[in-house]
Protein backbone atom coordinates (compact mmCIF):
# COMPACT_ATOMS: atom_id res chain seq x y z
CA UNK A 1 0.00 0.00 0.00
CA UNK A 2 1.42 2.97 -0.83
CA UNK A 3 2.04 5.74 2.20
CA UNK A 4 -0.34 8.79 3.03
CA UNK A 5 1.63 12.03 1.45
CA UNK A 6 -1.53 14.24 3.38
CA UNK A 7 -3.43 14.50 6.54
CA UNK A 8 -4.55 17.11 8.61
CA UNK A 9 -2.06 17.06 10.86
CA UNK A 10 1.14 15.86 10.29
CA UNK A 11 3.46 14.88 13.10
CA UNK A 12 7.55 14.34 12.01
CA UNK A 13 8.77 11.56 14.56
CA UNK A 14 7.10 9.09 16.17
CA UNK A 15 8.66 8.83 19.91
CA UNK A 16 6.78 9.51 23.26
CA UNK A 17 5.62 13.23 22.60
CA UNK A 18 4.44 12.73 18.64
CA UNK A 19 2.57 9.44 19.74
CA UNK A 20 0.45 10.57 22.58
CA UNK A 21 -0.73 13.54 20.68
CA UNK A 22 -1.12 11.46 17.90
CA UNK A 23 -3.52 9.24 20.17
CA UNK A 24 -5.63 12.45 21.31
CA UNK A 25 -5.97 13.55 18.48
CA UNK A 26 -6.87 10.49 16.57
CA UNK A 27 -9.18 9.76 19.53
CA UNK A 28 -11.17 12.76 18.71
CA UNK A 29 -11.00 11.91 14.82
CA UNK A 30 -9.23 14.30 13.67
CA UNK A 31 -6.65 12.14 10.91
CA UNK A 32 -2.69 12.43 11.81
CA UNK A 33 -0.09 11.30 9.88
CA UNK A 34 3.69 10.61 11.95
CA UNK A 35 6.69 10.61 10.08
CA UNK A 36 9.36 8.34 11.67
CA UNK A 37 13.07 8.58 10.06
CA UNK A 38 14.17 5.10 11.38
CA UNK A 39 12.37 1.61 11.08
CA UNK A 40 10.02 -0.46 13.03
CA UNK A 41 12.08 -2.70 15.53
CA UNK A 42 11.16 -5.51 17.63
CA UNK A 43 11.23 -5.71 21.52
CA UNK A 44 12.81 -9.42 21.47
CA UNK A 45 15.46 -8.42 18.79
CA UNK A 46 16.49 -5.59 20.85
CA UNK A 47 16.64 -8.24 24.25
CA UNK A 48 19.10 -10.76 22.60
CA UNK A 49 20.90 -7.62 20.60
CA UNK A 50 21.74 -6.84 24.31
CA UNK A 51 22.41 -11.02 25.55
CA UNK A 52 24.76 -10.64 22.60
CA UNK A 53 26.59 -7.61 23.13
CA UNK A 54 30.16 -6.86 24.25
CA UNK A 55 29.20 -3.27 25.64
CA UNK A 56 26.79 -3.90 27.97
CA UNK A 57 27.45 -0.42 29.35
CA UNK A 58 26.62 1.62 26.50
CA UNK A 59 22.78 2.20 26.35
CA UNK A 60 22.96 2.66 22.05
CA UNK A 61 24.94 -0.77 21.33
CA UNK A 62 21.91 -3.04 20.98
CA UNK A 63 20.28 -0.45 18.60
CA UNK A 64 22.29 -0.70 15.83
CA UNK A 65 21.49 2.39 13.49
CA UNK A 66 20.29 2.86 9.86
CA UNK A 67 22.07 3.09 7.21
CA UNK A 68 19.91 6.18 5.96
CA UNK A 69 18.91 7.41 9.19
CA UNK A 70 21.43 7.16 11.54
CA UNK A 71 22.10 7.83 15.18
CA UNK A 72 25.10 8.33 17.19
CA UNK A 73 26.71 5.34 18.19
CA UNK A 74 29.80 4.66 21.04
CA UNK A 75 30.84 1.33 20.38
CA UNK A 76 33.18 -0.20 19.99
CA UNK A 77 34.08 3.39 18.19
CA UNK A 78 32.22 6.50 17.90
CA UNK A 79 30.52 6.93 15.25
CA UNK A 80 31.10 10.14 13.20
CA UNK A 81 27.06 11.15 13.28
CA UNK A 82 27.39 13.85 15.63
CA UNK A 83 29.78 16.17 15.29
CA UNK A 84 31.55 17.91 18.41
CA UNK A 85 32.39 21.21 18.69
CA UNK A 86 33.93 21.79 21.77
CA UNK A 87 34.89 23.47 23.74
CA UNK A 88 33.85 20.29 26.27
CA UNK A 89 32.30 17.23 24.62
CA UNK A 90 28.19 16.20 25.15
CA UNK A 91 28.12 12.90 24.42
CA UNK A 92 24.23 12.68 23.15
CA UNK A 93 22.50 9.51 22.95
CA UNK A 94 19.16 8.89 21.02
CA UNK A 95 17.78 6.88 18.48
CA UNK A 96 15.77 7.00 15.36
CA UNK A 97 13.30 4.20 15.34
CA UNK A 98 9.80 3.89 15.79
CA UNK A 99 8.60 4.85 19.37
CA UNK A 100 12.20 6.72 19.59
CA UNK A 101 14.80 6.91 22.39
CA UNK A 102 12.53 5.86 25.49
CA UNK A 103 13.09 2.52 24.28
CA UNK A 104 16.13 2.69 26.93
CA UNK A 105 14.78 4.99 29.25
CA UNK A 106 15.45 4.58 33.19
CA UNK A 107 11.56 5.50 33.09
CA UNK A 108 11.76 7.91 36.32
CA UNK A 109 8.87 9.93 35.77
CA UNK A 110 9.04 13.13 37.53
CA UNK A 111 7.52 16.35 37.85
CA UNK A 112 9.70 19.78 37.90
CA UNK A 113 9.52 21.61 41.03
CA UNK A 114 7.16 24.80 40.86
CA UNK A 115 10.48 26.45 41.71
CA UNK A 116 12.05 25.50 39.03
CA UNK A 117 10.36 27.21 36.40
CA UNK A 118 10.58 30.31 38.27
CA UNK A 119 14.48 30.71 38.71
CA UNK A 120 14.84 34.06 36.99
CA UNK A 121 12.29 35.67 39.35
CA UNK A 122 13.32 34.01 42.54
CA UNK A 123 17.17 33.38 42.54
CA UNK A 124 18.17 35.79 39.56
CA UNK A 125 19.56 33.52 37.54
CA UNK A 126 18.27 31.55 34.50
CA UNK A 127 14.82 31.79 32.87
CA UNK A 128 11.68 31.94 33.70
CA UNK A 129 8.67 29.62 32.24
CA UNK A 130 5.97 31.29 30.16
CA UNK A 131 3.56 29.34 31.74
CA UNK A 132 2.95 28.17 35.54
CA UNK A 133 3.27 24.79 37.44
CA UNK A 134 -0.19 25.28 38.17
CA UNK A 135 -1.02 25.53 34.86
CA UNK A 136 0.86 22.46 33.89
CA UNK A 137 0.03 20.25 37.26
CA UNK A 138 -3.45 18.46 35.39
CA UNK A 139 -1.50 17.58 32.36
CA UNK A 140 1.22 15.93 34.90
CA UNK A 141 -1.60 13.99 36.12
CA UNK A 142 -3.00 12.99 32.55
CA UNK A 143 0.47 11.78 31.94
CA UNK A 144 1.10 9.80 34.39
CA UNK A 145 -2.69 8.26 34.41
CA UNK A 146 -1.82 7.52 30.74
CA UNK A 147 1.57 6.01 31.45
CA UNK A 148 0.72 4.30 34.56
CA UNK A 149 3.26 6.35 36.99
CA UNK A 150 3.55 5.01 40.81
CA UNK A 151 5.02 7.09 43.49
CA UNK A 152 5.38 8.36 47.47
CA UNK A 153 3.22 10.42 49.03
CA UNK A 154 5.47 13.95 48.54
CA UNK A 155 8.27 14.42 45.75
CA UNK A 156 8.24 18.37 46.90
CA UNK A 157 5.94 18.94 43.63
CA UNK A 158 2.22 19.64 44.28
CA UNK A 159 -0.40 17.11 43.21
CA UNK A 160 -4.33 17.68 42.79
CA UNK A 161 -4.55 14.14 43.24
CA UNK A 162 -2.54 11.09 44.42
CA UNK A 163 -0.57 9.16 42.12
CA UNK A 164 -2.91 6.28 39.56
CA UNK A 165 -0.37 3.39 41.15
CA UNK A 166 1.49 2.59 44.46
CA UNK A 167 5.57 3.08 44.53
CA UNK A 168 7.80 0.15 43.30
CA UNK A 169 8.93 -1.15 46.75
CA UNK A 170 12.24 -0.39 47.53
CA UNK A 171 15.29 -3.28 47.19
CA UNK A 172 17.16 -4.50 50.38
CA UNK A 173 20.30 -2.34 49.27
CA UNK A 174 17.85 0.92 48.76
CA UNK A 175 16.49 0.48 52.31
CA UNK A 176 19.44 -0.08 53.96
CA UNK A 177 21.01 3.01 52.25
CA UNK A 178 17.84 5.00 52.95
CA UNK A 179 18.17 4.04 56.88
CA UNK A 180 22.11 4.87 57.19
CA UNK A 181 21.69 8.63 55.45
CA UNK A 182 18.73 9.94 56.93
CA UNK A 183 19.41 10.28 60.76
CA UNK A 184 22.43 12.86 58.86
CA UNK A 185 19.55 14.70 57.23
CA UNK A 186 19.21 13.39 53.83
CA UNK A 187 15.72 12.75 52.80
CA UNK A 188 15.55 9.35 50.40
CA UNK A 189 12.54 8.89 48.33
CA UNK A 190 11.33 6.29 46.09
CA UNK A 191 11.64 7.52 42.61
CA UNK A 192 8.55 7.67 40.66
CA UNK A 193 8.34 5.47 37.47
CA UNK A 194 6.40 4.67 34.90
CA UNK A 195 6.78 0.95 35.36
CA UNK A 196 4.54 -1.10 36.37
CA UNK A 197 3.50 -2.21 40.32
CA UNK A 198 0.37 -4.30 39.04
CA UNK A 199 -0.51 -5.62 35.74
CA UNK A 200 -1.95 -1.99 33.81
CA UNK A 201 -2.84 -1.72 30.57
CA UNK A 202 -2.06 -4.86 29.26
CA UNK A 203 1.69 -4.78 30.59
CA UNK A 204 2.35 -6.78 33.03
CA UNK A 205 4.08 -5.76 36.80
CA UNK A 206 7.94 -5.16 36.99
CA UNK A 207 9.84 -8.27 37.42
CA UNK A 208 13.05 -6.62 38.34
CA UNK A 209 14.88 -8.00 35.60
CA UNK A 210 17.53 -5.28 36.67
CA UNK A 211 18.40 -4.13 33.07
CA UNK A 212 15.55 -1.43 32.31
CA UNK A 213 18.67 0.28 30.67
CA UNK A 214 18.77 -0.32 27.82
CA UNK A 215 15.53 -2.75 27.33
CA UNK A 216 12.89 -3.56 29.50
CA UNK A 217 12.26 -7.14 28.03
CA UNK A 218 8.57 -7.73 29.18
CA UNK A 219 7.81 -3.68 28.66
CA UNK A 220 6.62 -3.54 32.53
CA UNK A 221 7.42 0.21 31.24
CA UNK A 222 6.01 2.58 29.47
CA UNK A 223 7.83 3.50 26.12
CA UNK A 224 6.95 5.76 23.04
CA UNK A 225 6.70 2.69 21.37
CA UNK A 226 3.86 1.87 24.18
CA UNK A 227 2.15 4.66 22.95
CA UNK A 228 2.62 4.89 19.31
CA UNK A 229 0.95 1.39 19.22
CA UNK A 230 -2.21 2.89 20.89
CA UNK A 231 -1.84 5.87 18.66
CA UNK A 232 -2.18 3.49 15.83
CA UNK A 233 -4.99 1.46 17.65
CA UNK A 234 -6.95 4.91 17.75
CA UNK A 235 -6.81 5.46 14.24
CA UNK A 236 -3.30 7.54 13.52
CA UNK A 237 -0.77 6.35 10.65
CA UNK A 238 2.52 5.96 10.64
CA UNK A 239 5.24 5.74 7.43
CA UNK A 240 8.27 4.47 8.67
CA UNK A 241 11.83 5.11 6.51
CA UNK A 242 10.36 8.41 5.88
CA UNK A 243 13.82 10.83 6.99
CA UNK A 244 11.97 14.32 6.35
CA UNK A 245 14.70 17.15 5.14
CA UNK A 246 13.11 20.35 4.24
CA UNK A 247 9.87 22.01 5.42
CA UNK A 248 8.30 24.24 3.15
CA UNK A 249 6.00 27.29 3.18
CA UNK A 250 3.97 29.70 1.33
CA UNK A 251 4.28 32.95 0.79
CA UNK A 252 2.47 34.08 3.96
CA UNK A 253 4.99 31.87 6.37
CA UNK A 254 2.25 29.25 6.96
CA UNK A 255 3.73 26.11 6.45
CA UNK A 256 2.51 23.92 3.56
CA UNK A 257 4.39 21.04 3.60
CA UNK A 258 7.19 18.66 4.25
CA UNK A 259 9.78 16.49 2.29
CA UNK A 260 11.48 13.44 3.18
CA UNK A 261 13.36 11.01 1.99
CA UNK A 262 12.96 7.09 1.53
CA UNK A 263 15.77 4.50 1.85
CA UNK A 264 16.87 4.77 -1.55
CA UNK A 265 16.92 8.58 -1.86
CA UNK A 266 13.74 8.82 -3.73
CA UNK A 267 11.77 12.56 -2.38
CA UNK A 268 8.11 12.86 -1.14
CA UNK A 269 6.32 15.58 -0.52
CA UNK A 270 3.18 15.70 2.44
CA UNK A 271 0.53 18.38 3.22
CA UNK A 272 -1.57 19.33 5.95
CA UNK A 273 -3.19 21.52 7.95
CA UNK A 274 -1.30 21.35 11.07
CA UNK A 275 2.34 20.58 11.46
CA UNK A 276 4.16 19.30 14.31
CA UNK A 277 8.08 18.39 14.64
CA UNK A 278 8.62 15.85 17.82
CA UNK A 279 12.15 14.67 16.23
CA UNK A 280 14.28 15.34 19.19
CA UNK A 281 15.67 18.44 21.00
CA UNK A 282 19.34 17.69 18.31
CA UNK A 283 16.98 16.63 14.94
CA UNK A 284 14.30 18.79 15.25
CA UNK A 285 16.67 22.24 14.91
CA UNK A 286 18.66 20.53 12.84
CA UNK A 287 15.83 19.62 10.46
CA UNK A 288 14.32 23.58 10.73
CA UNK A 289 17.85 25.10 10.07
CA UNK A 290 18.93 23.33 6.88
CA UNK A 291 14.97 24.30 5.93
CA UNK A 292 16.07 27.93 4.61
CA UNK A 293 14.56 29.94 1.71
CA UNK A 294 14.52 33.32 0.59
CA UNK A 295 12.47 34.86 3.16
CA UNK A 296 14.24 32.81 6.09
CA UNK A 297 17.48 32.50 5.03
CA UNK A 298 18.67 31.02 8.44
CA UNK A 299 15.72 28.15 8.76
CA UNK A 300 12.28 27.96 9.58
CA UNK A 301 11.21 29.20 12.53
CA UNK A 302 14.66 30.96 12.82
CA UNK A 303 14.14 35.05 12.92
CA UNK A 304 15.93 35.76 15.78
CA UNK A 305 18.76 33.40 15.32
CA UNK A 306 17.00 31.10 18.21
CA UNK A 307 17.28 27.72 17.25
CA UNK A 308 19.41 24.97 18.08
CA UNK A 309 20.73 27.49 21.26
CA UNK A 310 20.43 27.01 25.13
CA UNK A 311 21.33 23.11 24.87
CA UNK A 312 20.63 22.25 27.86
CA UNK A 313 21.33 18.24 30.20
CA UNK A 314 21.93 17.20 33.30
CA UNK A 315 25.49 16.70 33.75
CA UNK A 316 26.58 14.99 36.74
CA UNK A 317 29.67 13.21 38.97
CA UNK A 318 29.62 9.62 40.67
CA UNK A 319 31.12 8.65 43.65
CA UNK A 320 32.45 4.75 44.08
CA UNK A 321 33.27 3.19 47.27
CA UNK A 322 32.39 -0.47 49.34
CA UNK A 323 30.71 -0.56 52.41
CA UNK A 324 31.48 -1.58 55.97
CA UNK A 325 28.83 -4.09 55.87
CA UNK A 326 27.43 -6.37 52.95
CA UNK A 327 24.64 -4.21 50.99
CA UNK A 328 23.95 -6.46 47.95
CA UNK A 329 23.00 -3.77 44.83
CA UNK A 330 21.50 -5.33 41.73
CA UNK A 331 17.99 -6.58 42.57
CA UNK A 332 15.10 -5.08 41.15
CA UNK A 333 15.18 -2.56 38.66
CA UNK A 334 18.31 -0.42 38.45
CA UNK A 335 17.07 3.16 39.84
CA UNK A 336 14.77 2.72 42.92
CA UNK A 337 15.53 5.96 45.20
CA UNK A 338 17.70 8.66 45.31
CA UNK A 339 18.23 12.00 47.85
CA UNK A 340 15.48 14.68 47.33
CA UNK A 341 16.24 17.33 49.83
CA UNK A 342 18.79 19.19 47.87
CA UNK A 343 16.99 20.16 44.87
CA UNK A 344 16.03 23.56 45.75
CA UNK A 345 16.80 26.76 48.27
CA UNK A 346 18.15 29.97 48.24
CA UNK A 347 22.08 28.43 47.54
CA UNK A 348 20.62 28.42 43.61
CA UNK A 349 21.90 32.30 43.23
CA UNK A 350 25.25 30.79 43.28
CA UNK A 351 25.18 26.82 42.36
CA UNK A 352 23.30 24.84 40.64
CA UNK A 353 20.61 22.39 42.56
CA UNK A 354 21.08 18.94 42.49
CA UNK A 355 19.75 14.79 42.94
CA UNK A 356 21.81 12.45 44.35
CA UNK A 357 20.66 9.50 42.43
CA UNK A 358 21.43 6.09 44.35
CA UNK A 359 22.34 3.15 42.01
CA UNK A 360 20.58 -0.42 42.02
CA UNK A 361 22.68 -1.92 39.78
CA UNK A 362 23.98 -4.78 39.21
CA UNK A 363 27.88 -4.59 40.00
CA UNK A 364 29.29 -8.04 38.95
CA UNK A 365 30.71 -6.54 35.29
CA UNK A 366 32.16 -2.87 37.33
CA UNK A 367 33.67 -5.29 39.86
CA UNK A 368 35.27 -7.90 38.04
CA UNK A 369 36.78 -4.87 35.71
CA UNK A 370 38.43 -3.28 38.85
CA UNK A 371 39.53 -5.83 40.36
CA UNK A 372 41.16 -7.19 37.02
CA UNK A 373 42.71 -4.07 36.30
CA UNK A 374 44.38 -4.14 39.77
CA UNK A 375 46.41 -7.33 39.17
CA UNK A 376 43.38 -10.03 41.10
CA UNK A 377 43.44 -13.38 39.14
CA UNK A 378 43.27 -17.64 39.75
CA UNK A 379 41.62 -18.57 42.99
CA UNK A 380 41.53 -15.09 44.90
CA UNK A 381 39.07 -13.36 41.93
CA UNK A 382 36.10 -15.11 42.61
CA UNK A 383 35.71 -14.74 46.41
CA UNK A 384 36.74 -11.26 46.02
CA UNK A 385 34.42 -10.00 43.32
CA UNK A 386 31.58 -11.76 45.82
CA UNK A 387 33.11 -9.83 48.53
CA UNK A 388 33.76 -6.69 46.45
CA UNK A 389 29.59 -6.73 44.50
CA UNK A 390 28.14 -7.28 48.02
CA UNK A 391 29.47 -3.98 49.11
CA UNK A 392 29.69 -1.79 45.86
CA UNK A 393 27.61 1.60 46.25
CA UNK A 394 27.42 4.20 43.24
CA UNK A 395 26.09 7.47 43.86
CA UNK A 396 25.92 10.14 40.82
CA UNK A 397 24.25 13.76 40.53
CA UNK A 398 21.99 15.19 38.38
CA UNK A 399 22.86 19.10 37.83
CA UNK A 400 20.80 21.97 37.08
CA UNK A 401 22.32 23.32 34.27
CA UNK A 402 20.96 27.07 33.00
CA UNK A 403 20.72 27.46 29.46
CA UNK A 404 22.88 29.69 27.66
CA UNK A 405 23.16 30.59 23.71
CA UNK A 406 26.57 29.69 23.25
CA UNK A 407 25.38 26.07 24.02
CA UNK A 408 23.81 24.73 20.76
CA UNK A 409 23.26 22.30 18.03
CA UNK A 410 24.16 23.24 14.31
CA UNK A 411 23.60 21.69 10.93
CA UNK A 412 27.19 20.89 9.69
CA UNK A 413 28.83 20.58 6.41
CA UNK A 414 29.13 16.70 6.61
CA UNK A 415 26.44 14.68 4.82
CA UNK A 416 24.80 11.29 5.68
CA UNK A 417 24.24 8.73 3.48
CA UNK A 418 21.17 10.69 2.28
CA UNK A 419 23.07 13.72 1.61
CA UNK A 420 21.31 15.47 4.60
CA UNK A 421 23.96 17.21 6.90
CA UNK A 422 24.85 15.85 10.17
CA UNK A 423 24.49 17.65 13.58
CA UNK A 424 26.87 19.36 15.71
CA UNK A 425 26.73 20.49 18.79
CA UNK A 426 29.44 23.23 20.98
CA UNK A 427 29.00 22.94 24.70
CA UNK A 428 30.80 24.22 27.58
CA UNK A 429 29.79 23.45 31.38
CA UNK A 430 29.58 27.19 33.51
CA UNK A 431 31.39 27.96 36.94
CA UNK A 432 27.51 27.56 37.81
CA UNK A 433 27.62 23.86 37.55
CA UNK A 434 31.48 23.96 38.89
CA UNK A 435 30.81 25.12 42.07
CA UNK A 436 27.88 22.57 42.52
CA UNK A 437 30.08 19.71 41.30
CA UNK A 438 32.52 20.93 44.37
CA UNK A 439 29.58 20.34 47.04
CA UNK A 440 28.56 17.49 45.47
CA UNK A 441 32.21 15.78 46.11
CA UNK A 442 31.78 17.00 50.17
CA UNK A 443 28.19 15.11 49.95
CA UNK A 444 29.62 12.19 48.60
CA UNK A 445 32.32 12.10 51.00
CA UNK A 446 30.11 12.31 53.92
CA UNK A 447 27.79 9.53 52.25
CA UNK A 448 31.27 6.93 52.25
CA UNK A 449 31.90 7.63 55.80
CA UNK A 450 28.84 6.96 57.05
CA UNK A 451 28.64 3.47 55.62
CA UNK A 452 32.26 3.28 56.58
CA UNK A 453 33.38 3.58 53.43
CA UNK A 454 36.57 2.24 51.83
CA UNK A 455 37.96 2.65 48.54
CA UNK A 456 36.15 6.03 47.84
CA UNK A 457 36.78 6.85 44.15
CA UNK A 458 35.36 10.01 43.01
CA UNK A 459 34.86 10.97 38.99
CA UNK A 460 34.15 14.41 38.91
CA UNK A 461 34.85 14.03 35.13
CA UNK A 462 31.25 15.34 34.31
CA UNK A 463 28.86 12.59 32.15
CA UNK A 464 25.24 13.95 30.87
CA UNK A 465 22.56 11.88 30.77
CA UNK A 466 20.97 12.30 27.49
CA UNK A 467 18.11 14.41 28.80
CA UNK A 468 18.37 16.80 25.84
CA UNK A 469 16.51 19.61 26.29
CA UNK A 470 16.64 23.53 25.59
CA UNK A 471 17.62 24.19 21.62
CA UNK A 472 13.85 25.39 20.96
CA UNK A 473 13.36 27.23 23.82
CA UNK A 474 9.62 28.53 24.98
CA UNK A 475 9.32 32.08 26.06
CA UNK A 476 6.56 35.09 25.41
CA UNK A 477 9.62 37.30 23.69
CA UNK A 478 10.19 35.99 19.57
CA UNK A 479 13.61 37.73 19.95
CA UNK A 480 14.90 35.03 22.75
CA UNK A 481 12.62 32.67 22.10
CA UNK A 482 11.52 30.29 19.22
CA UNK A 483 7.93 29.02 20.87
CA UNK A 484 5.41 30.59 22.70
CA UNK A 485 3.72 29.61 26.05
CA UNK A 486 1.33 27.21 23.55
CA UNK A 487 4.05 25.70 21.33
CA UNK A 488 3.20 27.62 18.30
CA UNK A 489 6.68 28.82 16.72
CA UNK A 490 6.35 32.83 16.81
CA UNK A 491 7.08 32.95 12.26
CA UNK A 492 4.86 30.15 11.92
CA UNK A 493 1.17 30.35 12.72
CA UNK A 494 0.56 26.37 11.47
CA UNK A 495 3.62 25.17 13.04
CA UNK A 496 4.20 23.44 16.33
CA UNK A 497 6.98 21.76 18.17
CA UNK A 498 6.39 19.03 20.61
CA UNK A 499 9.97 18.00 22.10
CA UNK A 500 11.97 18.60 25.42
CA UNK A 501 13.34 21.33 23.51
CA UNK A 502 11.02 23.69 24.46
CA UNK A 503 11.83 23.95 27.98
CA UNK A 504 13.01 27.13 29.67
CA UNK A 505 15.10 24.87 32.57
CA UNK A 506 16.07 21.82 32.80
CA UNK A 507 15.82 21.15 36.76
CA UNK A 508 17.18 18.31 38.48
CA UNK A 509 15.43 15.22 37.17
CA UNK A 510 14.70 13.50 34.18
CA UNK A 511 12.66 15.48 31.58
CA UNK A 512 10.60 12.65 30.00
CA UNK A 513 7.17 12.94 32.04
CA UNK A 514 7.46 17.27 31.42
CA UNK A 515 7.60 16.82 27.96
CA UNK A 516 5.01 14.01 28.20
CA UNK A 517 2.46 16.42 30.19
CA UNK A 518 3.63 19.98 27.30
CA UNK A 519 2.61 17.37 24.41
CA UNK A 520 -1.04 16.67 26.02
CA UNK A 521 -1.44 20.07 26.38
CA UNK A 522 -0.40 20.93 22.97
CA UNK A 523 -3.05 18.02 21.87
CA UNK A 524 -5.99 19.84 23.45
CA UNK A 525 -4.88 23.51 21.48
CA UNK A 526 -4.29 20.58 18.56
CA UNK A 527 -7.72 19.57 18.74
CA UNK A 528 -9.23 23.11 18.49
CA UNK A 529 -6.71 24.66 15.96
CA UNK A 530 -7.87 21.54 13.84
CA UNK A 531 -11.72 21.73 13.75
CA UNK A 532 -10.98 25.65 12.89
CA UNK A 533 -8.30 24.84 9.92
Amino acid sequence: MNAPLSATVVIVGSGIAASQIAQKLSKAGIDTLMLEAGPRIERWRIVENYRNSPYKGDLQSPYPPSEYAPHPQYSPEPSDYFQQFGPEPYKAGYLRVAGGTTWHWSAQAWRLLPNDMRLQSLYGVGRDWPISYDELEPYYLESEIEMGVGGPDDTGSPRSQPYPHPPLPLSDFDQTFKKVVEPAGYKVITEPAARNTEPFDGRPACCGNSNCMPICPIEAQYTGETALRKAERAGAQLTVEAVVYRIEHDSSGKIVAVHYKDPNGGSHRVTGKIFVLAANAIETPKLMLISKSDPFPNGIGNSHDNVGRHLMDHPGTTVTFLSKEPMWPGRGPMRLSCINNLRDGDFRREYSAMKLNVGNYSPVRAVSEYLLSKGVSGKELPSMARDYASRWVVVNSFFDILPDRDNRIVATDKLDALGIPKPGVHYRISDYINRARDVAHQHYDHIAGLFGGTDVRHDDNYFNNNHIMGTLIMGNDPADSVVDAHLRTHDHPNLFIASSGVMASAGTVNCTLTLSALSMRLADTLIQEARHA
